[in-house]
């Protein structure tokens, strides 16, 4: 997972952090506008594009801290990549952990954080393929008994 981690972005690079506490994952509802992408709400989890010469685990900790005001972010296992929403993105995901809560720092962007369990999943998240291996990783972690 280092290796991941200290890999350098780009542009197209798109890091998420899957943090997950008592078997339920973090999600924020995104408002996105035509300059950022299109006008769509969907689901989300913390994350975004690599700046020029940032690593991912820069990237992720940054994006993570300015959209939810965590900063305690524990990155604890590299679980995969998928492609973006938006054509020629790359999306690693990374699971996570954090004592802290969620607080809403970019009204502009997102009007809410909330957690979500295995049988409560929005249906208009971003991601399909993400959101798979979410689903995925959640299912083993409740079944090893959270370990």
């Amino acid at each position: 997972m280092e290796n991941r981690l200290s890999k350098t972005g780009d542009k197209t690079t798109c890091p998420v952090a899957i943090i997950v506490r008592n078997g339920k994952v973090l999600m924020g509802l995104r408002h996105y506008t035509p300059d950022k992408w299109k006008t769509i709400s969907v689901w989300t989890i913390p994350g975004g594009r690599c700046d020029s010469g940032e690593t991912l685990e820069t990237t992720l900790r940054r994006e993570v801290e300015e959209e939810t005001g965590i900063n305690d972010l524990e990155i604890k296992k590299y679980l995969g990549e998928v492609p973006g929403s938006k054509s020629g993105d790359l999306v690693p995901l990374f699971i996570c952990k954090s004592k802290q809560e969620a607080r809403l720092i970019e009204p502009e962007k997102f009007s809410e954080w909330r957690w979500f369990g295995e049988k409560e999943y929005p249906e208009n998240f971003i991601n399909p393929a993400a959101l798979e291996l979410i689903k995925e990783y959640l299912a083993e972690y409740l079944a090893s008994g959270g370990k």
